[in-house]
């Protein structure tokens, strides 16, 4: 078994939990890189399994030091391998208006994003802001309307994480290297936590599930043109009891796909 994780901690976190697991590697390296681990392990096209475990996790969001959270107090940082990188707090502060009004109402689906960027750019001109909670209160006070049950900064937050970390570009070739690594009959997992994530993974089993359309109707179909995925079943939703012992688990997706046989 390989477990592949961008940040440092969660590997050094799984070390200490996994010790004596003598059949288990863990990797520190982005997700853009499952299919060159799995070739530097000699794993390539032989993997049963590939789960992936989207977005930002628990531990993060718990450690106010991260500063994924406008929760707790701490340094405006998002990096999900914070030993590289720009931080959170340096792209907020050099930034243009125009970008952030994209980057927030893109990734975050935020429909105030004109607002909040102003905000910000007007702020950040009196003093840097450098802390969760600065940026917390600005987006706070620009966001007229409250939404039941999620703080105003929310949207926002998830905007700049997803920006500077490129999780999108991150999940996409993880996607692509896992369909690469596996074995025929092995199976795809991933488990999104917001729209924006499933829409990824929805639309790559999608795509490699149906032989290329430009073949339609020919009666043979090249095999780098077949399908390459059979979706299974339908995707899956935490239940009631489920949310009621993890809350966090109540927006998670998950979609599973079995690499064809040759």
């Amino acid at each position: 078994m390989v477990a592949i994780d961008r940040d440092p901690a969660a590997i050094q976190a799984g070390r200490a939990l996994l010790a004596a697991e003598e059949r288990l590697t863990l990797v520190s390296s982005p997700f853009s890189r499952l299919s060159a681990v799995a070739s530097q392990l000699g794993v390539f096209e032989g993997l049963d399994g590939v789960l992936l475990d989207l977005g930002v996790s628990s531990p993060q969001l718990d450690d106010a030091m991260r500063g994924f959270s406008f929760a707790q107090d701490g340094p405006l940082d998002m990096r999900m391998d914070n030993r590289t990188g720009e931080d959170a707090a340096h792209f907020v502060a050099r930034v243009s208006e125009r970008e952030l009004v994209r980057i927030i109402r893109e990734y975050g689906e935020e429909r105030f994003a004109k607002r909040i960027a102003h905000a910000i750019v007007t702020a950040r001109s009196e003093a840097p802001i450098t802390t969760t909670s600065q940026l917390a209160s600005i987006v706070a006070c620009a966001v007229p309307v409250r939404e039941p049950g999620k703080h105003p900064a929310t949207r926002t937050f998830q905007a700049i994480r997803i920006y500077i970390n490129d999780e999108f570009g991150e999940i996409q070739a993880a996607l692509d290297g896992a369909l690469e690594a596996l074995a025929p009959g092995g199976r795809l997992c991933a488990i999104s936590f917001h729209s924006l994530e499933d829409g990824l993974v929805k639309r790559f089993i999608q795509k490699h599930s149906s032989d290329d359309p430009v073949y339609a109707g020919l009666p043979d179909i090249p095999a780098h043109a077949r399908a390459k995925l059979q979706r299974i079943g339908k995707s899956v939703h935490p239940s009631e009891a489920e949310v009621s012992r993890n809350p966090r688990a109540r927006s998670a997706i998950m979609r599973v796909a079995e690499k064809v046989s040759a």
